[in-house]
């Protein structure tokens, strides 16, 4: 009997895809630490290495009971404390599934056909994916040999046909972060009506005395939007949440433009306890032991002799080139999953102390060897 695959003429061949679709690039998930009895540790994705703080997740859980009804569309008590927080209407807040949700919705409110969207590159690896699946122009700019913006070469790329600017602080993957001159003498050379997006998942394992100051430069440029998730530090990455700051006119937009029903109703209860007092203290807290880590992990990098870019998030860059690949390939036949970014670089998450002894004993055998 003819096996039916084998048919030319098959039904699904004849569905018109979108013609952007052929050149979009693939989203790359990190890599799960096999299981085949070898101890791992999995620093591929960036995720908190501990569960989250437990009344966030009794909060969920309670939510779990109201399960059969459909969450709150406007997500109304999360926007009004997040309003609180950041000094704005609960109707500037615009919820979704995380960060890279309300960067897609982004592109829906404001990019046409052909309309461009420009980014450092290497820089979160879904923006190219959300501007092209949606008909846009991705334009990257590549970072500088340190792995950090470059901003002038970013605002000598926006032409008329520029709708959206996607600044990632700290960039993920390479490290740096941007500081408040830098972010105001760029927007000095933005024309007004192109938006400028900054994306801040990491921001709270910043060093605080010099976390780049949004609240300010919001107030001051109407052109600005903030982004945040709930997925890093307060360890709600399965939940997917975030949020973004924006000026009522644009925050409208995202709300037409947004799925009903993005953030499901444990999400919100999570995400809403954790800004209460006891559990922000702990979040701090477990903030301060990452950045501490962070600070020692990249000096026994540097006393083994690497060169990596200054990183402020819970991450580490190892820019290696073409030997990105059996870097990780090696790290991970020792115990460790690690992010590998094509010819750029490997990335590896700060996690618990044990895993980042074993990629500090990685990094010394590979020069060693």
């Amino acid at each position: 009997m003819p096996d039916p695959s084998a048919r030319p003429d098959r039904p699904e061949e004849r569905i018109r895809l979108r013609p952007a679709l052929e050149a979009l690039p693939a989203y790359v998930a990190g890599k799960p630490a096999a299981d085949d009895g070898i101890h791992r540790f999995k620093v591929s994705s960036n995720e908190s290495h501990l569960p989250p703080v437990p009344e966030v997740l009794e909060a969920a859980t309670a939510a779990m009971t109201g399960a059969n009804r459909y969450p709150d569309a406007a997500a109304q008590e999360l926007r009004a404390a997040l309003g609180e927080r950041h000094g704005v209407d609960p109707t500037q807040i615009a919820v979704s599934t995380g960060s890279v949700a309300v960067s897609g919705d982004l592109v829906r409110a404001l990019v046409g056909e052909g309309d461009e969207v420009v980014f450092a590159w290497r820089s979160f690896e879904a923006y190219p994916i959300l501007v092209g699946s949606h008909g846009g122009t991705p334009v990257p700019v590549p970072l500088t040999p340190t792995g950090e913006h470059d901003l002038p070469a970013m605002a000598a790329a926006i032409t008329e046909r520029t709708r959206l600017v996607l600044l990632c602080t700290p960039n993920n993957p390479s490290g740096p972060s941007l500081s408040t001159e830098q972010v105001e003498d760029f927007l000095a050379r933005v024309p007004e009506d192109v938006v400028v997006a900054i994306d801040e998942a990491y921001r709270e394992f910043h060093d605080p005395a010099t976390v780049l100051g949004t609240a300010g430069i919001f107030r001051r440029h109407g052109n600005v939007v903030l982004l945040r998730t709930f997925s890093k530090l307060q360890g709600l990455a399965g939940l997917r949440i975030g949020y973004a700051v924006a000026h009522p006119r644009l925050a409208r937009a995202l709300g037409q433009v947004t799925v009903p029903f993005g953030a499901g109703a444990p999400a919100q209860a999570a995400a809403l306890a954790s800004l209460a007092p006891e559990a922000a203290e702990e979040l701090g807290r477990r903030a301060e032991k990452i950045r501490s880590e962070r600070s020692r992990v990249m000096a026994g990098l540097r006393e083994q002799g690497w060169e990596v870019p200054v990183s402020q998030g819970n991450f580490v860059y190892f820019p290696l080139g073409e030997r990105s690949g059996e870097f990780a390939e090696f790290a991970e036949a020792r115990g460790l999953v690690l992010r590998a970014y094509g010819t750029d670089g490997v990335r590896a998450t700060i996690a618990e102390p044990e895993a980042n002894d074993r990629l500090l004993a990685i990094a010394q055998e590979w020069r060693a060897g």
